[in-house]
């Protein structure tokens, strides 16, 4: 990997990996502030104001905004997450000035427009109707907030039909002032891209965001606890999580490992004796999300409500059971499966600048492809165990399930026994 980073006077990043092969280029701008960096009145504002930086400055329209990156056969987008936020183009060699431009306008110079404000908060309610409309989708939201309640790492990013409604320009721009701010920014691009000349366009067009950094969000506490929602639907959808790591925590690999032995794959344990062996359910899976202080394993599954029962107490089982069994064998399975994921996600630009960006936040460094493999290499068996173990003891589970059925509220309690059925 050919990276290079500059710090800024300002405080802002620039880090690059040039790919010689490619003749696009892909970049963005990552802000170190998300969902949970809003206060208790401003739920959803970090996603409107992702929205709204799209909808005209006071260079552009917002048509001109899209017809600009379009007419030289580029693209533009934006995502929110709980602890960042992106705004990424991707663009032929030539035309890496006009998207860090573009970039650099959008948040620079937004005006927030009450007609495109207005016509945005509407889109925003839609969406989440077409969330709530979507069970597999809602009950993560549900999970997050039974995980985390009350507290801001636990709401929904899209905020609520009512909170939404009530953003008004002045407090979009109150909001950007006070988060977007250099030393928390990371301009990140790989492809056809030269460092220097990025730098020297970045410093000159990103010069309004100078100031201290932004204030850091409340610690987050992982709690748990039930959430059971009865519908009139074909399936129950159920979630669970239990306490995860940090990003800088130095177990983290070993948390992946396990989480990945137990339910990353069609050979993962979860997928063979759940589905393959009972045929309980079509999909089941287990993830791991780590965030800057904190972290949440969680596992999703689809199942009849008849079924549930027997899922869970299946689930419950064989988390238990990996934390005292998992195998040399399925740990250097799972260590390939990392690896092969990771080196495959390198041939693309677009996964490179977000991986750069991303470890820029997690570790203040863009962390070489060798030292990654290397950590991962030195996950063994035992060391998944005992990640596995220190899972369960780490605290209460947190459950959400969204479906018909008698049955939730005893499968809530299969998974509530988790921690005393281990210890």
């Amino acid at each position: 990997m050919s990276v290079e980073i500059t710090r800024l006077p300002s405080g802002l990043t620039v880090v690059t990996d040039e790919m010689p092969h490619l003749e696009s280029a892909s970049l963005g701008v990552w802000v170190g502030s998300g969902s949970r960096d809003e206060r208790p009145d401003e739920h959803g504002v970090s996603h409107l104001l992702e929205h709204m930086a799209f909808k005209g400055t006071k260079r552009r329209t917002a048509r001109q905004i899209a017809e600009e990156v379009e007419a030289v056969g580029g693209d533009l987008n934006a995502a929110t997450s709980v602890e960042t936020t992106s705004y990424y183009a991707r663009v032929l060699r030539a035309d890496v000035p006009l998207a860090v431009d573009v970039l650099a306008d959008i948040l620079s110079n937004p005006t927030f427009d009450p007609e495109e404000l207005q016509r945005e908060q509407n889109v925003i309610v839609q969406e989440i109707g077409a969330a709530e409309d979507a069970p597999d989708d809602l009950v993560f939201d549900k999970l997050q907030e039974t995980a985390f309640p009350g507290q801001p790492v636990g709401r929904s990013i899209l905020g609520t039909r009512e909170s939404v409604r009530s953003f008004d320009r002045k407090r979009l721009a109150a909001y950007l002032t006070r988060n977007y701010r250099a030393p928390d920014m990371v301009v990140a691009a790989a492809g056809a891209v030269g460092h220097a000349a990025l730098v020297e366009q970045v410093e000159k067009q990103f010069a309004s965001f100078a100031g201290p950094a932004a204030p850091v969000p409340e610690p987050a506490h992982f709690v748990g606890g039930t959430y059971i929602e009865k519908r009139d639907l074909e399936q129950v959808h159920v979630a669970l999580a239990m306490p995860g790591l940090p990003q800088r925590d130095p177990n983290l690999f070993n948390m992946q490992v396990f989480t990945s032995v137990l339910g990353g794959g069609m050979s993962s344990r979860l997928f063979q004796e759940v589905r393959e062996i009972r045929g309980l359910c079509y999909s089941i899976y287990a993830f791991h999300a780590p965030y800057s202080d904190t972290g949440m394993f969680g596992l999703y599954a689809g199942t009849d409500a008849t079924d549930l029962p027997e899922l869970m107490r299946v689930v419950v089982a064989e988390i238990a059971n990996a934390a005292e069994t998992v195998t040399e064998v399925e740990v250097a399975r799972a260590k390939a499966q990392m690896k092969a994921g990771l080196l495959m996600a390198l041939e693309s630009s677009g996964a490179r600048a977000e991986q750069l960006a991303r470890q820029m936040f997690a570790w203040g460094r863009p962390m070489p492809l060798a030292e990654v493999v290397a950590k991962i290499e030195a996950v063994t068996a035992e060391s998944a165990r005992a990640a596995g173990r220190a899972l369960i003891a780490r605290g209460r589970p947190a459950i959400a399930a969204l479906g018909p059925g008698t049955g939730l509220e005893s499968a809530a309690s299969i998974v509530e026994s988790l921690v005393p059925r281990a210890a």
